[in-house]
């Protein structure tokens, strides 16, 4: 095996160092409660699910109106990891999280309406074979009237419990849906769906990860153990070259 240069050491430790502080991963943006219709006033919880370091990870939306920011500047309230928004119409928009250095997570749409029905449901994908229930909400009481579904323009069903239930999503099921009751009708919100979440493969052997990403590990779990190692090998360098010296 070929012998690292002091140099070769001073750029890997870079890279690692620079592997480290961008993370391991993306994020993805979590909606709670997890829908895209909203009366004005109620609240919602946006959140920033990080994958490695989460530093430097921001909630940004663009609103109809064509203004971007950041929570907590002009709109919502920063709890935790958390950005609470108490909405009005004007924080109709698009959502998502975004890094430092431009990478973005799932982008969500939030509507806010001021009418007398909405539509409940996911904001987020959903995936094949999960049970989905989708809820025609009348503002006033009681809020469970009897609801006619549509999928794409076409009547669906009607229930009298004013929510339906797929019990086992399906490709075919995405697409645009309403509702409506003897109070009114709903606006429109797309559902989509997704393949079943793949299999992860199984762990891999330490001494298989690659060598920015055990560096990674070592210098995150025990520094002192890696300059250690790194200062033995540099000592042995060292004394390799004395004994050259002396011998000649």
């Amino acid at each position: 095996m070929r012998e690292l240069t002091p140099l070769c050491w001073q750029l890997l430790l870079l890279s690692t160092l620079v592997y480290c502080s961008l993370g391991q991963g993306g994020a993805s943006l979590s909606v709670s409660p997890d829908r895209s219709q909203f009366f004005e006033l109620e609240s919602v919880s946006l959140s920033c699910e990080v994958q490695g370091n989460s530093a430097g990870w921001r909630l940004k939306r663009s609103t109809v109106s064509g203004e971007r920011s950041d929570c907590g500047r002009k709109w919502g309230k920063t709890e935790g990891s958390s950005c609470i928004v108490t909405l009005i119409l004007a924080d109709s928009g698009v959502y998502w999280c975004e890094s430092g250095s431009g990478a973005h997570s799932n982008a969500v749409n939030i509507t806010v309406h001021a009418v007398a029905v909405i539509l409940e449901s996911p904001a987020l994908p959903v995936t094949e074979g999960d049970s989905v229930t989708l809820r025609c909400r009348y503002q006033g009481t009681p809020s469970d009237l009897t609801a006619v579904f549509y999928k794409d323009g076409s009547l669906i069903r009607a229930e009298t419990t004013g929510e339906m239930t797929i019990p086992a999503v399906s490709k075919s099921d995405e697409g645009l849906y309403k509702c409506n009751n003897s109070e009114g009708e709903s606006p429109e919100s797309w559902m989509t769906v997704t393949g079943p979440t793949p299999i992860p493969p199984p762990a891999v052997p330490v001494l298989s990860m690659s060598l920015p990403r055990l560096l990674c590990s070592l210098l995150v779990g025990s520094p002192y153990l890696l300059v250690t190692i790194i200062l033995l090998v540099k000592g042995c360098r060292s004394r390799t070259q004395g004994d050259r010296v002396e011998e000649e």
